[in-house]
């Protein structure tokens, strides 16, 4: 079955998109000559053309979106060009395998379709409910519009991976395609790469207690849901006993630093930005509870969340909002405050800091379930048997 497979992915640089690594050192493994089309990263995935543990990766320069949904436009429209370009460069494949966002890729896909290419769709979001998420400007032209370039994807495509059933009821549903067409490849954290260190008490800043936030800080991510929940804890339950960290980056990252100063919260909380991996475990290992407050909205209602993966990895009990997906993939080793409610949130962490024995508990729960049903393993079996589909 193996041959040559292409990989385009706009939204981040490879291997740091940790999504996109697996699958490509996954289809290395089954004997597939992998190639990656992607943005240059900033601090690092800078070089234009690199060949790494065997994946030859291709990658552009591209300036992030500002400015609304112009910026995207035209960042989209910049992805777009460079991805034509070397996907020329490259020639002729066997799969062409596009990641979303966003839902253009197919372009590039139906010019090596009539080169005698097979289509796979990695669906990694719904564009039209992150659209609605993102922007709050309702369901106008370019919702619709956007909703149309979904359609002609699944059009196009002649395999669709999907990252959850929730997606996957999408693709079948809003996309027409027959269920044995869309096949389940969830994101799983590399077990490898998530492991405890010692815990370094200094970490906590004096206090008993560390909470963790890891992950993106855009609009629809939930950091101004977290900061209000820890205003609350400290305000109306008078906990002062933690110290928080934010980890990671994103649009609002300088908004969210200004709004926790707002809310008198600059003492108690940090924002490391991004960070290297050895500095994330060292902050994972000592944390007591970590965050999950991404809210309640078209989109986080049916994703998968990295962070909830990566917390269980680390063993890390979670609170999180009542999501439909937050509670496929954590189960019991999250606790779950209605959704939006950022009271219930703050009272949930305090339920947890002052039981160290049901912490420990979700935590172990937590391990279970990435080292077993929701495991990489799992969706590697799923991953070759969409390509088989594809070129059958």
């Amino acid at each position: 079955m193996a041959g040559k497979a292409l990989i385009l992915v706009e939204n981040l640089s490879v291997p740091f998109d940790r999504r996109v690594w697996q699958e490509s050192t996954t289809l290395r493994d089954a004997g597939w000559d992998v190639h990656v089309i992607c943005p240059q990263g900033t601090k690092r995935d800078t070089e234009p053309h690199v060949e790494i543990d065997g994946v030859k990766i291709y990658r552009y320069p591209l300036r992030a979106a500002t400015g609304g949904p112009l910026g995207y436009v035209q960042e989209y429209g910049s992805a777009l060009w460079h991805t034509f370009r070397l996907a020329r460069r490259i020639g002729p494949v066997d799969v062409v395998h596009a990641c979303n966002p966003p839902d253009l890729l197919f372009l590039v896909a139906r010019m090596l379709k009539r080169q005698g290419a097979r289509f796979v769709f990695d669906q990694h979001d719904l564009v039209p409910e992150l659209y609605l998420s993102r922007f709050d400007r309702g369901k106008d032209f370019l919702y619709r519009a956007v909703c149309r370039l979904e359609r002609l994807t699944y059009q196009a495509a002649d395999v669709v991976i999907a990252t959850n059933e929730s997606y996957r009821e999408v693709a079948i549903g809003r996309g027409g395609k027959k269920p044995e067409e869309v096949f389940v490849v969830r994101s799983a954290p590399a077990v490898e790469r998530f492991h405890q260190v010692p815990r370094e008490e200094s970490i906590k800043r004096g206090k008993p207690h560390l909470l963790c936030y890891l992950g993106v800080m855009g609009p629809q991510d939930g950091v101004d849901y977290a900061l209000r929940s820890l205003a609350r804890l400290r305000d109306d339950l008078g906990r002062t006993d933690w110290h928080a960290v934010f980890v990671g980056g994103g649009d609002t990252f300088e908004d969210m630093i200004a709004f926790s100063r707002e809310l008198g919260l600059a003492d108690s909380v940090e924002f490391t930005g991004r960070i290297p991996d050895e500095d994330l475990l060292r902050y994972l290992s000592a944390a007591d509870v970590c965050l999950a407050p991404d809210p309640l909205n078209p989109l986080n209602d049916v994703s998968t969340m990295n962070k909830i993966m990566e917390y269980m990895a680390m063993a890390r009990p979670i609170v999180s909002f009542d999501l439909r997906e937050a509670r496929v993939s954590a189960g019991d080793a999250a606790v779950y405050a209605p959704a939006n409610d950022e009271s219930e949130f703050a009272k949930l962490i305090a339920r947890l800091l002052d039981d160290p024995q049901e912490r420990q508990r979700m935590g172990e729960t937590g391990k279970a379930r990435v080292t077993g049903p929701l495991s990489w393993e799992r969706s590697r079996t799923a991953l070759l048997a969409a390509y088989e589909a594809a070129c059958s």
